[in-house]
């Protein structure tokens, strides 16, 4: 290079390796949701198995088995079913709003210049498999359209469990990209929930429930961690949430977003413990992998098929076409292009371990949708009803071909991500942190 040669600035990288900590604990989160996972597809397979046997009666009637009543003007009489959807699934969201939370403000995350991949490729996962959905069911009239989100939302309990599977060695860039991705989606799901999903507000309870969640909000801003204290705030709020009209798992990531991550400095910095976010998450993670979520699948997967005559007929449905093209199809394409649009835009490129199969492989896992999926179709068209039914077969069969793509595609780059991954933990000195990590900060 001349004298006279201008000096150019060193071009952006996508999708570039994180800091060690923040490594550490995204393998830690996902090694979590991989035995979540896993008892999700168990009881997702027993709901079927049970919802098609001949005692499929009893699931049936173990699904609508209303209990609870009237308490003080709250109309909590639900079925199994929905307390499973609206109860159960507000704990896995109080996660959500926490580790989203804990991404934006401690994590490496918090620079919006690494945010701003993670968030482009969650909207436009939602935008093409939504528009996807409303193009095959729009001539079918008769408010189809109103399922248009089913097909949006990432599993990322689903998708860990298909990695394990595969034994693939998936790069740390990519491993914090899955997740921060599915975490914003199911951000976004809630905001959808809230906005579309929302028939009519009942405002009196509605603005009863910025009571006990300010309470909350007081007590874990002074690090109050009792739970005789804490649990019946946060249960107010959702009873009240729940009265209000707006779906009750909303009051979760709002529970969640009053959470202070940072130590407090009053306490003694870094020896006082972790945060309260992270001490929240410790302890309700595996309750909300291992139990909530496997729950409410339970109860929101059992479809009685009908044969293959059944299944045939369903898969001709517009409403399971348009769920399983949104999934498959959408998920993978909507990332895909976000982010090549993203990377031509800022003038991006990827990091050198990383090759465009790989966005279009994690595109591909992104594309497993359940928990949320299932439960927005609820929403859409009423649990237990027909097309509830054909929603059910949809998101499974959706997900199924959606987790068999993505296998194939990471398997074909499973020896490259096994080089990736001894380099990424091999070297690690006497202070246990890897030469690579520590050559990155320098």
């Amino acid at each position: 290079m001349t004298a006279n040669a201008p000096h150019r600035p060193p071009r952006p990288t996508l999708l570039s390796r994180g800091s060690w900590a923040e490594t550490k604990r995204i393998a830690s989160i996902l090694r979590k949701e991989t035995v979540g996972g896993a008892i999700l597809l168990v009881a997702a397979a027993v709901a079927l198995i049970w919802a098609n046997s001949p005692w499929a009666a009893s699931y049936f009637a173990l699904r609508d088995f209303e209990i609870g009543g009237d308490l003080v003007g709250l109309h909590l009489d639900l079925t199994v079913g929905t307390w499973a959807a609206d109860g159960l699934l507000a704990l896995f969201f109080f996660v959500v709003g926490l580790e989203l939370k804990r991404e934006f403000v401690a994590g490496d995350l918090r620079d919006p210049t690494r945010a701003a991949l993670p968030i482009a490729a969650a909207v436009g996962g939602m935008v093409v498999p939504a528009l996807i959905f409303v193009a095959v069911t729009f001539h079918v009239g008769d408010g189809v359209t109103r399922g248009w989100a089913i097909p949006t939302a990432t599993d990322i309990a689903f998708a860990v469990a298909v990695l394990a599977v595969i034994s693939t060695h998936l790069p740390s860039a990519l491993r914090t990209f899955l997740l921060t991705l599915a975490v914003v989606d199911d951000l976004l799901a809630v905001l959808v929930i809230a906005v579309f999903y929302t028939e009519e507000i009942n405002w009196a309870p509605l603005l009863g429930a910025l009571v006990p969640l300010t309470l909350f909000g007081v007590c874990v801003q002074r690090r109050i961690r009792s739970w005789w204290l804490l649990i019946p705030l946060a249960l107010a709020t959702w009873a009240l949430m729940h009265e209000s009209g707006i779906h009750a798992t909303v009051a979760g990531v709002l529970l969640g977003f009053t959470v202070p991550v940072n130590r407090s400095e009053a306490a003694g910095g870094p020896e006082a413990g972790p945060g309260l976010a992270e001490h929240f998450e410790h302890r309700l993670r595996p309750l909300s992998a291992g139990v909530a979520v496997p729950v409410f699948a339970f109860f929101a997967a059992g479809v009685a098929i009908g044969g293959v005559e059944g299944l045939t007929r369903a898969l001709g449905d517009p409403i399971t076409l348009g769920i399983v093209l949104g999934l498959v199809l959408g998920k993978p394409v909507g990332i895909f292009l976000t982010t090549r649009v993203l990377a031509a835009v800022s003038r991006a490129n990827l990091d050198a371990a990383i090759r465009w199969i790989d966005v279009l492989g994690i595109g591909m896992l992104a594309g497993i949708g359940f928990t949320v999926s299932l439960l927005i179709g609820d929403l859409a068209y009423g649990l237990g009803s027909e097309r509830d039914e054909f929603v059910k077969i949809g998101v499974l069969t959706g997900s199924v071909c959606a987790a068999l793509l993505a296998a194939v595609v990471l398997r074909l780059r499973n020896r490259q991500y096994r080089a990736i991954h001894e380099l990424e933990t091999a070297d690690a000195d006497y202070d246990g942190v890897p030469d690579i990590y520590q050559a990155r900060q320098d």
